[in-house]
């Protein structure tokens, strides 16, 4: 294995990132695709399967039986369109910035070069014909709204294999690895109230959004800081005119949480509410939940990257629990041991200031070689 070429994977991560693939958009996430698959096709010598299920595009790679190793990504962003004229690609002073360049497309750009590095005939021509046979690769396109086109597939494919690599973005400016990784799901609490006009009789009404604002001060309650549980009311609406009494109330509840016990708890807590106000009701809808990613999952794995970072000369890896989710939450929910973390270091995933260290890339996806090779036997 040689050194990575970081121009060369500067220059592929721009033509990701100037492909602009909104996670609604099914015809700009398929064109990210096809860019995709071409890529790996250069890059790895044999191309993609093309699987679109559920309407979303999806890739897989797969060499030889494709049942040791699993590396999983996704090309869908946060970012609508026109989000690029606003935020253009650009390298500055060591920073890469763009939308999704640090989630999670700068992540995927490493995992090719890596494997690269490894295949048959690679750069240094030293790796012998079976040198990725056990590997397998899926990318799809929906992560961001929690893979519900893609879930099955993510599992059947973690399913088997032996474990999971994923290649979404580090955690902090040290490039830590997420070795746990909380349950995820979004609740709605509807309320319902009676209509008035807010002039001439308020009193005959019911106010939902009062109603609500005491429900809120509840759900609130059913947080618990000391096992890392969070319950968030977030989104909010009531009434339809600012002069009538508002008849309904909404607000969406997301909670994260490191244990299924405790995302049973909450649910629980949401369904045991009970309205404050006469004449209100309240309905619980709830909403999909991603399974908590626990750290016996990953520790396995974790110390396996830390003896490839060490052999590197890399200095010591860091782990670290993370509150938000990926696809890596699925493949651990089966039973497949999963390490996610291994992609970009940077930082401000969904925020106006995403970015990537430049410098940081070829060492990561040296650590993503050395690890796989390590996983797949090429190494003692």
């Amino acid at each position: 294995m040689t050194a990575m070429d970081l121009p060369s994977m500067l220059a592929d991560l721009e033509t990701l990132v100037c492909c602009e693939s909104p996670t609604a958009d099914r015809a700009a996430t398929s064109r990210c695709a096809d860019l995709f698959a071409d890529m790996g096709s250069r890059l790895l010598g044999i191309p993609a399967e093309r699987l679109d299920h559920g309407g979303a595009a999806q890739l897989r790679w797969r060499f030889g039986a494709g049942d040791r190793v699993l590396l999983l990504g996704h090309l869908d962003t946060v970012w609508p369109h026109g989000t690029l004229e606003r935020l253009p690609f650009a390298v500055t002073d060591g920073k890469v910035t763009g939308p999704g360049c640090f989630d999670m497309k700068a992540g995927l750009v490493q995992m090719l070069h890596a494997l690269a590095a490894l295949r048959p005939n690679g750069r240094n021509g030293q790796n012998g014909p079976d040198a990725l046979d056990g590997v397998s690769i899926l990318v799809t396109t929906d992560e961001e709204v929690g893979s519900p086109a893609a879930r099955t597939l993510i599992q059947d494919e973690a399913r088997r294999n032996r474990a999971v690599l994923v290649l979404e973005a580090s955690a902090g400016a040290d490039g830590a690895l997420k070795t746990a990784r909380k349950g995820a799901g979004c609740h709605r609490l509807h309320v319902q109230g009676r209509a008035a006009h807010a002039g001439l009789e308020p009193e005959r009404g019911a106010n939902a959004a009062v109603e609500l604002a005491h429900q809120i001060l509840e759900i609130v309650k059913l947080a618990d800081p000391e096992a890392g549980t969070t319950v968030t009311p977030s989104l909010t609406a009531a009434g339809d005119s600012a002069n009538t009494v508002p008849a309904t109330a909404q607000v969406a509840v997301d909670v994260r949480a490191f244990s299924a016990e405790e995302q049973a708890r909450v649910g629980a807590g949401l369904e045991a509410l009970r309205p404050r106000l006469d004449g209100t009701s309240l309905r619980i809808e709830r909403g999909p939940e991603s399974p908590p990613l626990p750290p016996e999952s990953s520790s396995e794995l974790f110390a396996r990257a830390e003896r490839a970072a060490a052999r590197l000369g890399m200095p010591p890896l860091r782990g670290i629990a993370v509150g938000g989710g990926s696809d890596g939450n699925w493949t651990a929910a089966v039973g497949t041991p999963t390490l996610d973390g291994l992609g970009a270091v940077g930082g401000g995933a969904h925020a106006e200031d995403e970015h990537v260290l430049a410098e940081a890339m070829p060492e990561r996806a040296a650590l993503l070689a050395e690890l796989v090779a390590d996983l797949l036997g090429a190494r003692p």
